[in-house]
């Protein structure tokens, strides 16, 4: 549904004269109104009734092409390039693969089209950069992207957010005429509005400015009294006549209006409109001094190009302006959004890209090249139209990747940075190789890194979301559970990890400082966990060290609970060491439950000689 803002009427690969013939004269003549479904009909009863001309398959590749139907596009593709062929269906078999997700095939072809044509600047740019997809998927992620719930089972593109109002363009108006290209109703402009949690009202049509024809996309202006959208030439009555096919051939032209109590009135097309080409996809900027669209008027690079026009103070157009091959290629780029800090977005096909069209940017206050914006923005499909609204930190992206035109939002990911400097705590000395773990909140490590000769770590996370970090340096009581909340930019936390004290290693056992246990409870304390870092520093220097766990508990309780309670004492003390790096092959345990009391005091003990009898001991088997 793209194609028919983008340019009306444009084919996207003509029929060859040579092969026509009196079988194929009314699929050919429907191919030439653009009546795509009728077209696809009659080429299909050809090959139903016997017809195996590679020029049949030709046309049935080029009638889905130009419909997006991608999968029978391939297939009819495949047949044709079994005869002879001009190197554009090579071109266009490799676009429909690359869309399909196989690349490899699509590389393939790319290499039979760069053979026929290798001065064209898109086999250039292959040759040159043949392992452009790796580089793709290695990009970080800038949005997350979510379908839109106000989406039909029409085609729905197109997405502007001024204020708290959606508008965007869509085909559900049904009832009335379809569309040849696509079978579809003729598009119209509706307006949503945006809540403050994130729901969409039930769209409604802007039935000012809808028409008979084609209506959209749209852009405003920043105090939201002008609007410029795209429509049909006819509107202007602005078209060309085909008298062989008995056909007026009309454009998408761009159309403005201004808002006078809350409706939109006085639409008048713009100086620069014509019949003979197309102007669609407006942007208007900040100021309202340029206005940005995609046309392919002469002077164009490729099939359709980024333009931009002055807006005078009076109302009235410069000259179009082409943004030049640095952004427009000899395929098509369209879509253009021009954001609040002069950031251009937009569509292109002639640009390394997963498939389809691919949303790219471009700083116009730098002198840079296009910036591919990655996955989930792009995909294998035809991914398009990006605006985004900075007052509602949202932004809106349209994609077939459903397989109709759908609108998705796409929520910037905030980008922060967690630089942690880890310190001795005695002395105040910078420790290097400590161990920094980045944790999120349900302590799934993120990262894991070593702190350089400042005794610094630097992780790059969202600053939407928790973390927690683990530190651990040999000879020092290890940090757990540090928890950091983060903010967008850097942030510096200071880490103070306590100098170990000497460990006590006998010839029976490795002497630490009572693990206790809470009452009743297995789990490993904060403190418990300070102390079996040093039987884990202690073990990690003497690797012919192996150990067995006693675990204890009080007299209170039956001899059965108490020695389960042990025995899992035993097995979360194990678990704890194993986790810190240690084989579990050198350290093996089991619970005692009262059998062994180190102090016997029976039913007249206190608090504290019951938590002294709820212990583990650290006994050497081997040294």
């Amino acid at each position: 549904m793209k194609k028919i803002t983008i340019l009306l009427f444009l084919v996207v690969s003509s029929i060859s004269l040579t092969a026509q013939n009196k079988d194929t004269k009314i699929a050919d003549k429907l191919f030439g109104q653009f009546e795509y479904v009728q077209a696809t009909k009659e080429y299909l009863s050809l090959v139903e009734d016997g017809n195996t001309d590679s020029y049949v398959y030709k046309q049935l590749g080029d009638c889905n092409f130009n419909m997006a139907n991608t999968v029978e596009a391939e297939k009819w593709y495949a047949k044709a390039i079994l005869g002879k062929q001009d190197a554009e269906v090579y071109y266009n078999y490799a676009q429909v693969l690359k869309s399909n997700g196989k690349y490899a095939e699509s590389n393939i072809q790319m290499k039979q089209f760069a053979s026929m044509k290798p001065n064209d600047k898109r086999a250039i740019d292959f040759i040159a950069n043949k392992d452009y997809l790796s580089e793709l998927l290695k990009k970080e992620k800038l949005f997350m992207v979510n379908k839109l719930e106000i989406n039909s089972d029409k085609s729905d593109f197109g997405g502007v957010m001024h204020g708290n109002a959606l508008y965007f363009t869509s085909a559900r108006n049904v009832g009335g005429k379809t569309y040849g290209v696509n079978d579809e109703p003729f598009l119209d402009i509706y307006q949503s509005t945006y809540s403050s949690d994130g729901n969409y009202s039930e769209p409604i049509s802007v039935s000012e400015l809808n028409t008979r024809f084609h209506e959209g996309p749209v852009s405003l202006s920043k105090d939201g009294n002008t609007i410029y959208f795209s429509s049909e030439s006819f509107n202007g009555d602005l078209y060309e006549k085909d008298k062989v096919n008995k056909l007026k051939i009309g454009q998408v032209n761009l159309y403005k209006a201004t808002k006078e109590n809350g409706k939109w009135t006085r639409v008048t097309p713009l100086s620069f409109n014509s019949g003979s080409y197309s102007t669609s996809n407006p942007s208007i900027d900040n100021e309202g001094k340029m206005l940005y669209f995609s046309s392919n008027m002469p002077g164009s690079i490729g099939g359709i190009d980024i333009w931009k026009v002055k807006v005078n103070s009076d109302g009235s157009f410069g000259t179009p302006e082409n943004l030049g091959s640095t952004i427009n290629t000899v395929g098509d780029e369209s879509f253009p959004f021009i954001s609040d800090d002069n950031v251009l977005y937009f569509s292109s096909k002639g640009l390394a890209g997963f498939g389809g069209y691919d949303i790219f940017s471009v700083d116009l206050n730098k002198v840079n090249q296009p910036y591919n914006i990655g996955e989930p923005v792009n995909s294998a499909k035809d991914d398009f139209a990006f605006t985004y609204n900075k007052d509602n930190n949202i932004g809106f992206l349209s994609s077939n990747r459903s397989g109709v035109d759908n609108i998705y939002s796409a929520i910037p990911i905030c980008k922060s940075q967690i630089v942690t400097v880890v310190k001795n705590s005695k002395t105040g000395n910078l420790l290097s190789n400590s161990r920094v773990a980045l944790l999120d909140r349900n302590d799934i490590v993120v990262d894991r890194l070593l702190s350089n000769e400042s005794g610094e770590v630097k992780f790059d996370v969202d600053c939407s979301k928790e973390y927690f970090v683990e530190i651990n340096k040999d000879g020092f009581i290890s940090q757990k559970s540090v928890a950091i909340k983060t903010i967008k930019g850097s942030l510096v936390v200071n880490i103070s990890l306590d100098p170990m004290k000497e460990v006590v290693v006998t010839e029976r056992e490795v002497v630490l400082n009572p693990i206790y246990f809470p009452y009743d409870k297995s789990n490993i304390t904060k403190e418990g966990a300070a102390e079996l870092d040093k039987l884990v520093y202690v073990m990690s220097k003497n690797e012919d060290l192996v150990i067995f766990v006693k675990s204890h508990t009080d007299s209170r309780g039956d001899d059965k609970y108490n020695l389960d309670l042990s025995d899992r004492r035993a097995k979360s003390t194990i678990n704890y060491i194993v986790s810190k790096g240690i084989s579990a092959d050198k350290i093996d345990g089991k619970g005692f439950g009262e059998s062994e009391l180190k102090i016997d005091c029976q039913l007249n003990c206190s608090d504290e000689e019951h938590a002294t009898n709820r212990r583990s001991e650290f006994m050497i088997v081997k040294k």
